[in-house]
């Protein structure tokens, strides 16, 4: 008898924050490859470095990129979050302004048709 194949998940029902997580992974890597042929070309232009102090320098390079770009993704996500909290609270104000704005509409209305109404007759 064969084991059951494992159900396969479309990428419709993977979570989207999997999906974040994976993105943020290759924005990470693709940074850190940038940060290498940055160091590469670097090193190059030092042709008096030996291969230790070229790896060294490289390595030292791509961890200052690598803090670099955790310290501006996260300073992004959390502008992101104070800005979505304030078109949040802004759009909650506007709607009960609209909301307000219908019912007043609605009480004048109500209140001027029975006397055009009966004004008529």
């Amino acid at each position: 008898m064969t084991a059951p194949k494992p159900a396969r998940t479309s990428p419709r029902t993977q979570s989207p924050a999997l999906v974040q997580e994976v993105e943020g992974y290759l924005l990470l890597q693709a940074q850190l490859d940038q940060a290498q042929q940055e160091a590469a070309a670097l090193c190059a232009c030092l042709p008096w470095l030996t291969s230790g102090q070229a790896e060294d320098l490289t390595r030292h390079y791509t961890e200052q990129r690598r803090q670099l770009t955790r310290q501006i993704l996260q300073a992004t996500t959390q502008r992101a979050a104070q800005l979505r909290s304030e078109y949040e609270a802004r759009y909650v104000e506007l709607r009960r302004a609209l909301l307000r704005k219908y019912v007043l509409s609605l009480c004048l209305l109500f209140a001027c048709c029975p006397v055009s109404y009966w004004a008529v007759r």
